[in-house]
């Protein structure tokens, strides 16, 4: 598994000359709905098992959590399933919030 920090995410996401990876928010519906990057798609945790065939497992999957644990876990368990281009978002939203957009509402 691989892991991205925000800055490096940020700078990827606004080069257009960059494949785009599905931005996977893992949380619950509160908490995507609290804040959440552009262009995440929402598939809480507990779900991903039984809508993991959703997933193209030829594009790169960003995992992105609150604080980066559950994230982790999904990137696992989709490596595990035969995924193999998965990162992690180090540090989750909050790190987003803080590192990249301090608008973002942090909870």
């Amino acid at each position: 598994m691989q892991h991205v920090s925000a800055p490096e995410l940020a700078a990827r996401l606004a080069d257009p000359a960059q494949e785009q990876p599905l931005l996977l928010d893992v949380r619950e519906n509160w908490e995507f709905s609290t804040c959440h990057i552009a262009g995440s798609t929402q598939i809480p945790m507990h779900l991903i098992p039984i809508r993991v065939g959703e997933l193209d497992d030829d594009r790169e999957i960003v995992c992105i959590c609150h604080h980066g644990a559950r994230s982790m876990q999904v990137a696992a368990f989709l490596e595990r399933n035969g995924f193999s281009n998965v990162t992690n978002l180090t540090g989750g939203v909050h790190a987003w919030a803080v590192q990249v957009d301090p608008s973002m509402p942090k909870y």
